[in-house]
Parts: C-alpha cells; structure tokens; sequence
C-alpha cells in the first residue's frame, strides 16, 4: 500500500529529496506520490512538515 498526500500540502519539496525510490514528483497544486514506484517505506511522511503524508 503506498503513500498519498493530502491538501495540507504546502509544496515545500522535503519530501520528494527523501524519498530513496523516486516516487514523488511535483503536481499541479500539490506533490504527488506515484503508488506504482512507491515502497511503503514512510521516510517522506516522517519529514512532512504539515504532516499532510499518509498511508493509503
């Protein structure tokens, strides 16, 4: 089950640098987690500062 982020984003990009599989990229509005890519690790949610990271 992958990661998903919410509309608390504040697109500040801490998240995509951490995340060791690539499988955040920037949106239209937010940053977006790609389920496909996404290993379930949790290091991007661990560093969101709005906390707007979470499991599926």
């Amino acid at each position: 089950m992958a990661y998903v982020i919410n509309n608390d984003c504040i697109s500040c990009g801490t998240c995509i640098g951490e995340c060791p599989a690539g499988a955040i990229s920037e949106g239209d509005d937010i940053y977006v987690i790609d389920p496909d890519i996404c290993t379930d690790c949790g290091t991007c949610a661990d560093v969101c500062p709005s906390e707007a990271i979470h499991p599926a």
